[in-house]
């Protein structure tokens, strides 16, 4: 059985204990891993490997890795659906959760042939999901999350350095006989995570034949004021905070009038992010659903993120269906749908919309819908469907960071990754950055992240075969961590026509040679 396998399994064990869908669990592994080594080449064999009844032919097998790590791109940076899903409803299970996909993002590590992309890709995506179980149960950090904030690194000896080192080219076991995160387990000892039974121990959990502990009750919910804190702090995006302020002011206000038997306008709590990608308008839709819930709008909060792909079915009269079993995934929270235009154009599309448009008519109360996208093709959108129109009618556009602001995201992804960027690297980042076209293709704060995956990965080459490495080293990323590698050039030979002197350079061109580009007779 593939490393693969077993961590898939592993986490499948630990989401049916959470009370999550087995079937959800191992598509989201799959998903996930995919987008973590999708630059490493022939992966894809060794990933449908990893599933039963996987197709086999190479054009099958390609087309699936590609399409799972299209959709699992999103959680190389943020927490995955289930385990969003997981830290507004159980944030005790969360920490497990996080821990067995680290699990997955190791795995995925050994599949094709090792690259540093796939290694710094391993490294932002299992610090993601570590920070967004931390954040979500305050208490993790005493259970074996890392206490990393961002701007305040880990000290040396943290729990993150012996949960996620700085990532090797081969994955690495971490925990568990005593419970603490980076024991190495021995295969065959009680906490070695089982690939099938009933209920597989999961890394980090100290092994006790002891019923299982009660859940954990729920944490208490943020208060609006930490939230619009959360907001305030991010990097940036000074119109998106003034109008989301805004409309809080219109909410909250809207609901005292209704408190004291007032009339009110009819304020539409559904919203239009318009922007290029990478300036934050995920993160901004899952702050929006926490503080609707503060407001109590929202009974739950959480976020559930889709594209056309999955609202839309392969034919007629299964859209509806597919559309509404996505959308009650979101009752209580927020449906986000990126790239919303893509429904446009085709009956399938149009089926969708016009199930959409039910749904929030019918959930009005419980369910908000966030449409997001590029803005002129996310106006003309809204405006040509009646339906949409008369519930999308706040518009929030959110501009391209600046470089200042792109190099201060660099540094706070490094930081919650537990990394340190020298200041000669960040200059060198700068000149970089300086010279990139801003287009629709450029990438904002993604630009960051993937120049940190590609450095980490760097790092992690130049440093593996060194046995005895600082806290410090480990930490720090240098300018050569930032550049391409450049092969040597090979040396040119010239090549001799046989039955030619090479010593003889005086030798003149025959009389028939033809100029370059003349057409011999």
């Amino acid at each position: 059985m593939s490393q693969l396998r077993e961590a898939v399994d592993a986490l499948v064990a630990v989401a049916t204990e959470a009370g999550l869908p087995p079937d959800r669990a191992r598509d989201e592994a799959m998903v996930f891993a995919a987008a973590i080594a999708e630059a490493a080449p022939r992966a894809a064999q060794d990933w449908c490997a990893a599933i039963e009844g996987a197709p086999t032919e190479l054009a099958a097998v390609n087309a699936a890795f590609f399409d799972a790590a299209s959709r699992g791109r999103k959680s190389r940076g943020a927490p995955t659906a289930l385990l969003s899903e997981l830290a507004a409803t159980a944030p005790g299970r969360a920490t497990a959760y996080a821990k067995a996909l680290t699990e997955v993002a190791s795995a995925a590590c050994s599949l094709g042939e090792p690259t540093l992309r796939v290694t710094g890709n391993a490294a932002v995506a299992a610090a993601a999901q570590l920070e967004a179980a931390r954040l979500a149960d305050p208490g993790a950090t005493s259970r074996g999350l890392p206490p990393g904030v961002p701007g305040m690194p880990p000290s040396p000896t943290s729990e993150w350095d012996r949960i996620w080192p700085t990532p090797t080219l081969t994955p690495f076991p971490w925990s568990t006989p005593n419970g603490i995160p980076g024991t190495p387990v021995t295969p065959g000892t009680p906490s070695q995570p089982s690939s099938g039974g009933d209920q597989a121990q999961v890394a980090g959990d100290p092994v006790d034949a002891a019923p299982p502990a009660e859940p954990e009750p729920p944490k208490p919910t943020k208060t609006l004021e930490e939230l619009l804190a959360d907001l305030d702090a991010m990097i940036g995006l000074e119109r998106v905070k003034r109008e989301v302020h805004q409309q809080v002011a219109m909410l909250k206000v809207d609901k005292l009038r209704r408190e004291a038997g007032l009339k009110n306008a009819d304020i539409t709590r559904h919203l239009v992010f318009v922007g290029n990608p990478g300036t934050g308008k995920t993160t901004v839709a899952r702050m929006v659903g926490g503080i609707y819930q503060s407001l109590g709008l929202l009974s739950k909060g959480q976020l559930v993120e889709v594209d056309r792909s999955e609202l839309v079915a392969g034919y007629l009269g299964q859209t509806a269906i597919k559309t509404a079993e996505t959308c009650a995934k979101a009752y209580g929270g927020v449906l986000f749908i990126d790239e919303a235009y893509a429904l446009s154009g085709d009956q399938y599309g149009q089926e969708a919309v016009n199930t959409l448009v039910k749904e929030m008519e019918d959930h009005r109360d419980d369910l908000v819908v966030i449409v997001a996208g590029y803005p002129d093709p996310m106006v003309a959108f809204i405006a040509q469907n009646p339906g949409l129109s008369s519930r999308f009618k706040t518009v929030i556009e959110f501009e391209d960071y600046t470089d200042d602001e792109i190099v201060a995201i660099l540094h706070k992804l490094a930081t919650a990754a537990d990394y340190t960027v020298t200041p000669e690297a960040e200059g060198h980042f700068r000149s970089v950055l300086a010279a990139t076209a801003r287009n629709e293709a450029f990438g904002n704060g993604r630009f960051a992240r993937n120049a940190l995956e590609e450095a980490i990965g760097r790092q992690a080459w130049r440093l593996h075969q060194d046995a005895d490495l600082t806290s410090d080293q480990l930490r720090e990323l240098r300018v050569e961590d930032f550049r391409p590698h450049v092969d040597p050039e090979p040396a040119t030979t010239d090549i001799v026509a046989f039955g030619d002197d090479p010593a003889d350079e005086s030798s003149e061109p025959p009389e028939d040679s033809t100029d370059e580009g003349a057409t011999p007779s």
